[in-house]
């Protein structure tokens, strides 16, 4: 195997160790300490929290990529073409399980008739067998239900023992400042702990018990089905959530640069620093997005097809391709957190405390970077958690309109845009579309929740009415 490291997964890893290393700073500021606490104390925000780390998981697996030795006849090695990921190698056996065409959710037979030869030797038109989904029945009209039946509920006892387990683990780790084992139990069931793990054991617990069966019945059926090049659907999704991860954070995080270097020079100087900036992002903000970031996207393409020299794979050229694109979106997307930037500097460099570092002579920089670039924080981190979301949604956008990853990428919008034909036909081909309009919407989903979460922790002034249902009264150790 030879390790290769691609542009985005260098990213995703740098923003992971990033993120921990805001973590520790989090942990000794007691001030981050106190509003992050508050932000995991909202359930439905901790809920959210643990459905996006999923995802972020599913995402790390796929960021992990390997070229396979090849072994040839005068003993050398050479290495595969094909770029695999760790996901692609645990779920090689669904990725090999490739059929004709489209075939059912859980489906033993194609979608669509075709010449067959029955056991007589007669020839006709019938839905032929699968040649992996439903293989293992030989009579799929008499076993299929009972087949079916039996491997889901192994899988629902698998995930709901899973579940059983982290219940009895999270109360062993309670039980010594809730007097005792049955008495923690007590306490996570009628949700009387400090952090709101009630939430988080149920959220866990169902996401198991849709797993299990899934996970049961995928080496022996399409859970999904299959689409038009008999791929399975299952795979194609969860290979869509690294793309969808890779354009929420990367474009997220390639507009805070010139978003909040501009927006606080402007805010500060104000005068024709401040009309200069503001004509900038006017005029940005005039275009089309879609338009210049086809414009935009479409040059690179050219670019790329004329020097296919600079890749060594179709991996590497299509993953710079989305770097790329999270690259212009960031830079076509910078002006509405610029304005709030900006807003927010003019009030802070009013208040006394900017006034007196200015009377001591401290410099213009120093007052910007210690006074306030810390204090505009805030709102820099509630935009960047809600334009994950939308970013998410808009590169699904600009795939249906063929502006978007390469066609290569898995991604939601290039589900979405393979299945369009296949709506208006009878008898209609949903599932791809289901498939991908459920995950992107869960994804979405709990990114908007958690945004709520993290929107009510660190603007008191626009926390929402959202009701507390559940009053939790035990230890802030607990």
């Amino acid at each position: 195997m030879k390790f290769v490291l691609l542009w985005t997964d260098l990213a995703l890893w740098l923003m992971v160790a990033a993120g921990v290393g805001y973590a520790l700073r989090v942990r000794a500021l007691a001030h981050l300490r106190t509003t992050w606490r508050r932000v995991l104390r909202d359930p439905v925000a901790a809920s959210a929290g643990v459905v996006m780390a999923l995802f972020l998981l599913v995402t790390l697996v796929d960021s992990v990529h390997l070229r396979r030795a090849l072994e040839t006849a005068d003993g050398s090695t050479v290495y595969d073409t094909r770029t695999l990921s760790a996901l692609d190698l645990l779920l090689q056996r669904q990725i090999a399980m490739r059929e004709v065409s489209y075939s059912l959710p859980l489906g033993t037979h194609g979608f669509n008739k075709e010449s067959v030869v029955d056991a007589q030797g007669q020839a006709g038109r019938d839905y032929p067998r699968l040649k992996f989904g439903g293989a293992h029945l030989s009579d799929p009209a008499t076993q299929w239900a009972a087949d079916v039946a039996g491997r889901a509920a192994l899988g629902l006892a698998g995930g709901l023992g899973i579940a059983a387990l982290l219940v009895a683990l999270t109360a062993a780790a309670l039980a010594r400042h809730h007097h005792g084992w049955r008495h923690a139990l007590a306490d996570l069931a009628a949700d009387r702990t400090f952090y709101p793990l009630r939430a988080v054991l149920v959220t866990l617990a169902v996401v198991l018990l849709l797993a299990g069966p899934a996970v049961a019945l995928m080496p022996h059926y399409h859970v999904f089905g299959t689409d038009r090049t008999g791929n399975d659907v299952l795979v194609q999704a969860l290979k869509s959530v690294r793309t969808a991860f890779v354009i929420g954070a990367l474009s997220t995080l390639a507009t805070l640069p010139l978003a909040l270097l501009l927006g606080v020079l402007a805010g500060y100087y104000k005068g024709w620093v401040d009309e200069v900036i503001q004509y900038v992002y006017t005029t940005l903000s005039s275009v089309p997005n879609v338009l210049l970031i086809a414009a935009c996207v479409l040059m690179v393409q050219v670019f790329f097809d004329k020097n296919p020299e600079l890749f060594e794979t179709a991996a590497e050229r299509s993953d710079l391709k989305m770097l790329v694109l999270c690259l212009i979106l960031g830079l076509t997307g910078w002006a509405g957190l610029c304005r709030l930037v900006r807003a927010e500097t003019l009030k802070l460099r009013e208040l006394d405390y900017v006034q007196a570092a200015t009377a001591f002579g401290v410099g213009d920089l120093r007052i910007m970077a210690r006074h306030i670039a810390p204090n505009v924080m805030h709102l820099v981190l509630i935009t960047v958690v809600l334009s994950f979301s939308e970013l998410i949604l808009y590169e699904a956008v600009l795939t249906y309109v063929g502006v978007g990853v390469d066609p290569t990428t898995s991604s939601f919008g290039s589900m979405i845009n393979l299945a369009r034909a296949e709506m208006s036909r009878d008898p209609v081909v949903w599932w791809s579309f289901a498939a991908a309009f459920g995950f992107m919407v869960g994804l979405v989903l709990a990114a908007n929740l958690f945004a709520d979460g993290v929107r009510d922790a660190f603007d008191p002034k626009a926390r929402s009415a959202r009701p507390r249902v559940f009053v939790r009264r035990g230890a802030p150790d607990a």
